[in-house]
């Protein structure tokens, strides 16, 4: 069974009364909707009572799912909006800090320590080098307009598809093929000078 049509399955067990159910899709996607909203806030204070609420909000709203779309996506969208409503209402601009750069897997985030030991083969300059890349990537990103920084965290950092992309955003693919085309540019302008690449190439 694919992972949608399961959560497809624990989404109608749910709605049929069984808490067990939500609790598994909870279980499940509890650290990547904490990550996704620690990437738009700076409070880390904030994450877990955003999540909370969202998952609290998806609970509420499980009857209108329809299983158009992922459920993953649909979780992420009420995500996006409960954070952004948080947001506003604490007149702050969402941001993309740091650690969700470092850290673009599923893997727990701990795995990463900015002072870890040197690995095998890794020098200071080489682990001063990576370092400098991620902040310098950190800083392209956030210079960028909301709809490209959004785009390219779906893609680069979620690793959603191009049409789960143009779901959440609600525009056409094509819209969202170049608003990433446009935010790698960007990007890879500010790493030029670090990776000494030549015009044309991307990160």
């Amino acid at each position: 069974m694919t992972d949608d049509a399961s959560d497809t399955l624990l989404v109608q067990r749910a709605v049929a009364g069984d808490p067990k159910a939500f609790e598994m899709l909870v279980v499940k996607y509890q650290r990547r909707i904490e990550r996704l909203i620690g990437r738009m806030v700076r409070d880390t204070d904030l994450v877990n009572d955003i999540a909370q609420e969202s998952f609290i909000r998806a609970y509420r709203a499980l009857p209108q799912f329809r299983g158009d779309s992922a459920f993953y996506t649909w979780l992420y969208r009420i995500a996006v909006n409960t954070a952004k409503k948080a947001l506003v209402d604490l007149k702050r601009d969402p941001v993309v800090n740091e650690s969700s750069l470092l850290s673009a897997s599923d893997d727990d985030d701990e795995t990463y320590r900015h002072d870890r030991e040197l690995s095998d083969g890794a020098t200071p300059e080489s682990l001063l080098a990576s370092k400098e890349i991620a902040e310098t990537v950190n800083l392209a990103i956030e210079a960028l307009s909301e709809d490209l920084r959004q785009a390219i965290t779906l893609r680069e950092i979620e690793g959603l598809s191009y049409e789960e992309i143009a779901e959440l955003m609600n525009c056409p693919i094509g819209t969202v093929r170049s608003r990433i085309f446009r935010a790698r540019e960007a990007i890879a302008q500010r790493l030029r000078p670090l990776l000494d690449t030549r015009e044309g190439e991307r990160w």
